[in-house]
Order: C-alpha cells, then structure tokens, then sequence
C-alpha cells in the first residue's frame, strides 16, 4: 500500500501495532467489533502503513476506526459492512474478519487515506452536557450571577453549545432527579449520579460560540457523516442522542467559526463580549492534541484574562498545573476517566471526575 521510498520504517510500524494492541486491550473493550479490528489491524502491515500517513498529532487507533466506519456509512460493504450494528449488520467477529479488512481497506484505500492525512477525530459527545450543566450551576453559585458567555474551544459541530438545550436524567445513591429542558424533541441524557449533591443554581447562556480548526457543518450531508463515524458502532444510544443534538443545531443555525489558531481566537471573542457577562471558556478532550508548547500557549492567553474562566475536561494528567490530583473516582481508573477542573480568579479547583462520554459523575466539591 505505500510507496517502496515512504514506506513507514519498522520501528513506526511496530509502535502503531502497539498502540493499537493496547487500543484493544484498554480503551474499546465495551465494542467486539472495534477489538477484534485493532488486533487485526496490529498485525497486518498494509494497515499500518496506512495509519502511518496521518499527522503525528493525530496518529490514534480511533482515526483508523473512524475512516473505516464512514466508509461503511457511506455505503461501502466489500464483506465488512455485516459487522456494523450501525448500519444493520448483525455478524459477530470471527476468524474471516482480518481477511475482509485487509479487502475493504484494498479497496477503499484511497478515500481512508485521504480520511488519515486530512480529518481529525471529533466525538462532540453531548452526553459530557450531563456535567457541563451543573459545572455551570456551579460556576454561577461561585461568581453569585449565571449570565454567560460561553466559549467551546475545539467545538466541531458546537453541540456542546446547546447544553441548555437538553434535558438530563440522574440517578445514584441519593435518589433520582431530572435537571434541564423537557421538549419532547430535546435529548434526554442519563448520567448515574455519585458524591456530593449536584449545583442548582440559575444560570443562563447570553452568547455562545464555538471555534474549531476544522469545524463540522452539521448542514453538510458528508461532514455529519464524519462526525457519525467518529462513534463507535456499538453506541445505538449515543446515535441517538447526536441525531436530536443535531436537529436543535441545525433549528438553531449555530455555526462554528473555523480558526486555524484557536488560541488566538480567544482575545477577539472576550472584546466582542457585552458587558456584564461572565466569559466561559469550555474544552473536553482537546488538549491531548495540543502540542507541548501550544498547550504552554494556551494556559499564558487565558492568564492573560483574569476575568475568563476556564472549565476543562480532560485527562487528569492535563489539569492545570500545581492542581493535586484527587482521590480517584470510585467507578473507573483515573488514568481513563475525566477530569473537570475549573480555573478562575487565579484558582484552580477540581469539580468531578466522570466518565469520558458522561455516563457517570462523581462530584468532588
């Protein structure tokens, strides 16, 4: 698959197939489907030399998953389209799955290589809503008023933007309880509840806008595509979710503007403010992606704004620096779950642990 003279070295190969072993092994294990590809995909050089042409910045076994699913959203079958739920498929993996990967990707090179060394992966899971909303009602107990401006940094198809939007279902030892809007068309996220009692204050979004290097438009038939694909094909809810998500985007005519330089985005968005709103600066798992020195970037911008304050959710081996790490949450490992922390009139606090898609929250203060 790759040319004799760019033929990745075997060291890169070897450190792909790693990656995507411990992709099996640690992060996909809830899909059968995604297991057993990344394990075909680590031993079949073809596949990783294909891996090889994405960006070092973007270089993760879910891109690969990605490209290969909307390919199958987009019709492609060449014998692997029976082993997506997504689309239909009912077929369990078995031992004739490597051989029609191997077909399928033959077949398809061109269009997944253009998918490697062009998109980037964007979940924009609107399930993490289920803790952004109270990290607001926090934010708003904090400050004593909840009239923000919010800011989603590396937004995609800006769903996250529509927070006020949903409504939320919560339950854990303490009880159940509902939070957010009740239109019937409104995405009604569950998330099991646990730790301290979850804010209520009253907030209330008087701006919002979301930038991206590359955006979705959820009005592009190929790049909702795109953005389906990013899902993991086992997830019927969280299509579902995104499917509602996208129909209030869309009602709504939320754009996110494209920025090659988010960062530098930032000090425009603040002047352009009305007065006496709170600015919100919101990232989930964005940082990762950041290089080392744009990340240093990103944290001198933001103190350059004292007033700006900044929720992030992220690995916890990215919380802002001096920040102890907390005890860590009762459901998962803290090396895979996320972590919310809140940084504000030179603060930094930690809000929740929860897990990546917001399935859970574990509420910390």
């Amino acid at each position: 698959m790759a040319d004799p003279d760019t033929r990745p070295m075997p060291e890169t190969l070897a450190a792909l197939a790693a990656q995507f072993r411990d992709f099996a092994d640690h992060e996909c294990t809830e899909d059968p489907l995604y297991v057993a590809l990344c394990r075909a995909i680590a031993a079949a050089a073809p596949l990783l030399e294909l891996m090889a042409l994405a960006p070092a910045t973007q270089s993760r076994p879910n891109l690969l998953l990605a490209a290969l699913h909307e390919r199958v959203l987009a019709g492609a079958d060449h014998g692997l389209r029976a082993y997506y739920p997504s689309v239909g498929g009912t077929r369990a993996p078995d031992a004739a799955l490597p051989a029609r990967l191997a077909e399928f990707a033959a077949r398809e090179h061109a269009a997944l290589a253009a998918h490697l060394r062009t998109r980037s992966t964007q979940t924009n899971e609107v399930g993490r809503c289920a803790v952004l909303a109270p990290a607001l009602a926090h934010l708003a107990a904090r400050g004593g008023h909840g009239e923000f401006a919010l800011l989603d940094f590396g937004s995609s198809a800006g769903l996250n933007l529509g927070v006020d939007a949903y409504g939320y279902d919560y339950d854990g030892p303490a009880g159940c309880f509902a939070r957010g809007a009740t239109p019937p068309a409104a995405p009604r996220i569950a998330c099991h509840w646990r730790g301290a009692p979850a804010p209520d204050a009253a907030w209330r979004l008087v701006a919002r806008d979301g930038v991206d290097p590359a955006p979705i438009d959820v009005l592009d038939a190929a790049e909702l595509r795109w953005l389906q694909a990013c899902l993991w094909p086992c997830h019927a809810a969280r299509r579902a979710r995104l499917d509602a998500a996208v129909a209030i985007a869309r009602q709504a005519g939320r754009v996110v503007r494209r920025e090659p330089d988010c960062i530098a985005a930032i000090g425009p968005w603040l002047a352009g403010l009305p007065a006496g709103v709170q600015p919100v600066l919101f990232n989930s798992w964005v940082l990762a992606y950041l290089p080392a020195a744009e990340l240093a970037r990103l944290r001198d911008a933001v103190a350059a704004h004292p007033t700006l304050a900044w929720l992030g959710a992220e690995r916890a081996a990215l919380r802002p620096p001096g920040l102890a790490l907390p005890p860590a949450p009762a459901l998962e490992a803290a090396d895979r779950a996320t972590l919310w922390t809140l940084q504000w009139q030179g603060r930094a606090e930690a809000l929740a642990w929860s897990h990546g898609h917001g399935h859970w929250c574990e509420w910390l203060i």
